[in-house]
């Protein structure tokens, strides 16, 4: 088990995520994903992975949000795993999915209409090591929270 981070719940931390996501989002928008459009941090530094931006509505105020997270492609389907680093929340984006699951997807400059759904158990036990394949750095996250972190399928509409 990885030691976990100090001030890891912290609200700096929070607000440091939300600002790197939301100049992600911008980048990424503006350039059709050529900027943005992987994640270099962490395990993603020697083995950058893909970003896709994830449109969906918040559960109280109704209003579009846009979050950028690294996906897994499955079939037609999309895997994106609500880790948010190990912090012992959910991400608010995975609330706001269960709320309402039609999202809209964009992975460069295609935006696909998606419904989400929570990976059953054994979806999840297959797609895990997968998904630690591609970004290793989900594995220390899970050992850095009490919570299983969601694994959630992105389904063509």
């Amino acid at each position: 088990m990885d030691q976990k981070p100090p001030n890891l719940d912290s609200e700096l931390t929070r607000r440091l995520i939300r600002l790197m996501s939301s100049v992600n989002v911008r980048a990424y928008r503006l350039t059709g994903g050529r900027v943005g459009g992987t994640w270099r941090v962490g395990a993603g530094w020697r083995n950058p992975v893909p970003i896709c931006l994830l449109e969906h509505r918040g559960r109280r105020t109704g209003r579009r949000r846009t979050t950028p997270l690294v996906y897994l492609r499955d079939g037609a389907d999309l895997v994106v795993v609500a880790s948010q680093a190990g912090r012992s929340r959910h991400p608010l984006w995975f609330r706001n999915l269960e709320a309402d699951p039609d999202v809209v997807v964009q992975v460069r400059r295609d935006r696909i209409p998606m419904r989400a759904r929570t990976a059953s158990a054994t979806e999840r036990g297959s797609l895990w090591p997968r998904l630690v394949d591609l970004y290793a750095d989900y594995d220390s996250y899970q050992s850095w929270t009490d919570r299983e972190i969601p694994v959630v399928i992105l389904e063509p509409r």
